[in-house]
């Protein structure tokens, strides 16, 4: 399969209902109000172009070897949207695709949520989590995946620093991701 085509496809067919309400008519109210807060974001919120930058492996948790095959500069781009609610917190559901540390495509569809504190009209912080699905060649061959991770970011008006912790043991995981995101 064609993991470009692939990655279009699975965002688009996640990301069109979003456009309306009405595509969050179900029998079970907590689908419903969860859609309709997705959606929500996806009509009221701004735009964010999301830029990946680097993938960063914890070298107490691998061999210099393992180190030395691994690419750690992240290409990649992404788009979302995201607001900040009544509560001064930023919530966003965004689409980002990237080269992952073997150098295949990695797609992330997902929801982030940061508490933040300080004016947003100037430099502010958050700490919060992201969920997600994904998928990887390296795993499932590529079949997407769901997730949780802790995310923080550092902001200057619409512009974010952001890193994420994926956990692991000896040979795996123990990664800080970092990427920006700018909103317009």
């Amino acid at each position: 399969m064609n993991i470009k085509h692939s990655t279009l496809t699975f965002g688009t067919a996640l990301l069109l209902p979003l456009a309306t309400s009405a595509a969050c008519d179900t029998d079970y109210a907590w689908i419903d109000k969860s859609c309709n807060h997705v959606s929500d974001i996806w009509n009221s919120g701004k735009q964010d172009l999301y830029l990946p930058l680097w993938t960063h492996h914890l070298r107490f948790a691998y061999d210099q070897d393992k180190i030395d095959s691994f690419r750690e500069f992240t290409w990649g781009l992404g788009y979302g949207r995201s607001r900040y609610n009544a509560a001064g917190n930023w919530e966003g559901i965004y689409l980002m695709a990237f080269s992952d540390s073997h150098s295949n495509v990695q797609p992330m569809l997902g929801y982030g949520h940061q508490w933040m504190t300080g004016p947003t009209s100037g430099l502010h912080a958050g700490i919060g989590y992201t969920a997600f699905l994904t998928s990887r060649a390296d795993i499932y061959k590529n079949f997407p995946i769901p997730g949780i991770l802790p995310i923080a970011s550092v902001n200057y008006r619409q512009y974010s620093l952001n890193t994420s912790y994926v956990p692991g043991g000896r040979g795996n995981g123990n990664i800080l991701f970092f990427w920006s995101r700018l909103g317009f």
